[in-house]
This record gives structure tokens, sequence and C-alpha cells, in this order.
């Protein structure tokens, strides 16, 4: 029995799993006196090839397509220009769960861009059908509305018989470095406007995926949207200088119908709410909740004053110090996530990145006071509103901007005064007037 067990470890550090299990099989049912098992594919293993024979090669191509199957251009085919114009969307989804601010953003644009131009509107999604519900929910929150037609296309890397028409009449919105690369496997430069709201380098190690995206990003012969200023100086100060030329930035508005602070008298504890995204690594989830534990542990933060909200999507349930358990609110609508932010009295929102995130805007624009963290240029946030707090992203750090925003939350009069005197731009219209200007003009 030792030297069976002895041949089959042998065997196999050799072939491998499946081909010990199919060895096995095969003299259990040739001892049985019934013919040896066959694979699927018809090919018998019983008797596998020595170590040395041929394996199946698989081409370069064909292992660059598996590895980077987000980049594989979009099925598509070209027609004459008409008049009747197109705006199109290219994003991974428009599904509750990916509906942030960087999707909401681009939706916005587009809306607007389409209206200018007399067009239609169409949404390409890469990873999952578009729930087209969630476009009409997102317009009617912001109060606008689309002139034209709306369409819908999923169209996956694997998609082998759909394809989408285009022409020299339409326009193409990408969302991030890799619906960019995919756009242009098929569609002109020229017809190609890179949403960019973050450095998206900062996304991976240095490595493969790091320099294919530095790769698009540096590309001269399309033209960059970069979600504000601070990212702009920040991209022209690490190696995109072309952006002087090829982009335009933009500063994101938060309309005072969204974002207000809502009436809660009376309704006992004063809300701390936690940006909790523990799968996006940028946003430091677990730096976070190391902070509120501490504050917690440190009387800082009072659980006998503050009711604690984890806001986000993926959030484990946590138990923190003295036994205090938060309220997990995920994968919230527009309407209910802006409603929530407008009860929050302290927010805490990280971003280890040089954008200031939607979060921290959101919830000041909403009148909380906001903790986040400092990165690179993203020193003061002060011009957006007073009443956001910026502190090195460390725990020591962070407790103690938390002590100095929860006294600040508790002054009513200068917390209200920071927020009516706030830098932060209310209508989509204005801080978009000249983007959609030079967007409708043809390169």
């Amino acid at each position: 029995m030792n030297q069976f067990f002895s041949r089959a470890l042998r065997f196999w550090q050799t072939y491998g799993t499946r081909e010990l299990v199919w060895r096995l099989r095969g003299e259990v049912a040739t001892r049985m006196g019934r013919h040896a098992p066959t694979p699927t594919s018809g090919i018998a293993l019983a008797a596998p090839p020595p170590p040395n024979a041929a394996r199946v090669r698989k081409s370069v191509q064909d292992l660059l397509s598996d590895r980077f199957t987000a980049l594989t251009p979009l099925p598509s085919f070209q027609l004459p220009p008409t008049e009747q114009r197109r705006v199109n969307i290219v994003t991974d989804s428009i599904n509750v769960g990916s509906m942030f601010g960087g999707v909401g953003t681009a939706l916005i644009i587009g809306t607007l861009l389409a209206n200018r131009l007399g067009a239609n509107l169409r949404v390409i999604t890469r990873t999952e059908p578009a729930q087209t519900e969630n476009l009409d929910h997102l317009l009617s929150v912001y109060g606008l509305a689309l002139d034209h037609e709306s369409g819908f296309v999923f169209l996956p890397s694997h998609a082998v018989r759909q394809a989408i028409d285009f022409s020299e009449s339409d326009i193409f919105i990408t969302t991030s470095w890799w619906t960019t690369a995919a756009t242009l496997g098929s569609v002109a430069p020229h017809l190609v406007w890179y949403l960019l709201q973050e450095d998206e380098r900062m996304f991976y190690p240095f490595g493969d995926d790091r320099v294919a995206c530095e790769s698009v990003l540096k590309r001269s012969d399309i033209r960059y949207l970069i979600n504000t200023h601070l990212l702009y100086e920040h991209l022209n100060g690490h190696g995109m200088s072309h952006l002087k030329d090829k982009g335009i930035w933009f500063e994101p508005a938060f309309p005072a119908s969204v974002y207000y602070p809502r009436n809660r008298e009376g309704e006992g504890k004063r809300r701390f709410a936690f940006y909790a995204r523990p799968n996006n690594l940028r946003n430091l989830f677990y730096l976070g909740v190391k902070a509120i534990d501490a504050a917690i542990a440190q009387g800082v933060l009072d659980p006998e004053e503050w009711d604690i909200l984890l806001v986000g999507k993926d959030i484990p349930d946590l138990e923190f110090s003295g036994g205090v358990v938060a309220q997990r609110l995920q994968n919230l609508s527009w309407a209910d996530y802006s409603e929530l932010v407008g009860t929050v009295d302290v927010g805490l929102s990280l971003m280890s990145t040089p954008h200031p995130s939607y979060p921290p805007l959101d919830l000041a624009a909403s009148g909380a006071v906001v903790v986040t963290n400092t990165f690179g240029n993203k020193q003061d946030l002060s011009g957006y509103c007073a009443n956001l707090i910026c502190a090195p992203a460390d725990t020591r750090s962070l407790v103690q901007a938390l002590s100095k925003a929860i006294t600040l939350a508790r002054d009513r009069d200068l917390r209200k005064r920071n927020f009516d005197t706030s830098g932060l731009c209310r209508d989509w219209n204005q801080t978009l007037s000249k983007v959609l200007a030079q967007m409708d003009v043809k390169a």
C-alpha cells in the first residue's frame, strides 16, 4: 500500500491532479473488467504521455486576450455620417452596485451634451446589462431630462454576434482606461473623450496593468475631461503635460435641491457616518475602522451621543470597542443616498489618491462636517467648504481630526456659516458650460 501511494505521489508531481484522477479511474475500470473512462474531450488519459511530450501551446495573442479581456475592442461597424447625432457612454455598468459619483457624472455629462447637440444618448455597458431605470432615476433626482431618445447596449468583451454601428456623427465618452482602450480598438481617436476622474495608475502596483494604463493615459490623439482642478494639476505634474492641450477640467456640482441639511430636531443622537468600501483599496477601509475604534476607545466618539453608520458596499458585520455595533447601509439608490447624507453630522471618508472623491463633497454640500485624508497636492479642501477637515492618513492624526470635527459639529452657528459660504458649485449646467462648448467643436 505504501508503494502505491508513493507511485501516486510521483505521478501527481509529474502530471498534475487531472491526469492522476483519470489514471486512477482507468486502473479501477481495468481491474473491474470495463473499458477505461475517457474525458469529455474524447482524449483518453489513462495512459498519459511521457513528461517530455509536446503540450498544446497558447499563442501570445490568446495569452494577452485572456489576461486583458476588458481591452477587447468594441465590435462595431462604421456607417456614413447622418444628421442625427449620437452621444455614447462606454462604462462597465450603471446598476445599483456601480452607481457611485463617477458613473453618475458620466450620465449627467452625456445627457447635457446630447441635449446641447440635439443628439440621442446611447449607454454601452461592458460587464452586465444596464438596469435602464437607473438613468431615469438619476436624472429625476437631479431635475434633468433627456430631450431625445436613449438606448442601451450590453456589449461584453466576449460578444461575438453583436456589434454597434457608429459614424462620424457620434461622440464617445469613455469612463476608464480599459473602456477607452476597448473603444479605441475600433473607433477613431478624434471621436473619443476620456472622462478621467482619478489617477487610474494608482489602482495598481507597479506591473503590467499599470504600464498598460499609463500607455492609454499618455495618448495625445484623444481628448480628456478631468474631474476637478486638483486632479488636473496633479496629472500635469506627473507625466501628463499633454493635458494642457488635450484636456479640460471641471468641478462637480451639488444641486441644492438634492444636497441640503435635513431637519432632525428631536430625533435623538447625532449621526456619524463612515464611507466604507473594503474592496476598493484606495478608500482605506481598514485605516478608517481602526481610527473609529480608537476614537470610541478614547472617548472622542461617544456612542451615547452618536449613532455610527457604515455606508457603502461589501461591509463586514463589525463590533467596535465597548461592544459598539455600527449600522450598515449598503448599495443605496441615489435618492436614498442623498437623503441619508443630509442627516449626517460628522463624516469620515478616505481616499488615498489626489482626487477629493465625491463622498466628502456630498457630505459637506449637505451640511455635515467631514474628515478626509491628505495626499500629494490634496492638502486643504476648505476652498470647497470650511467644514472639510484634512489630516494625514494615520490613526493618531485622524482621531485628532475627528475630535476637531465633533467640536465643530456641535457649534451649530459656525457650522452653518461655513455651509452657507461654501465654494461648492450647485448647478451642473453652470459648471459644465465651458466643457460642453468645447465638446461641441469637432476635432
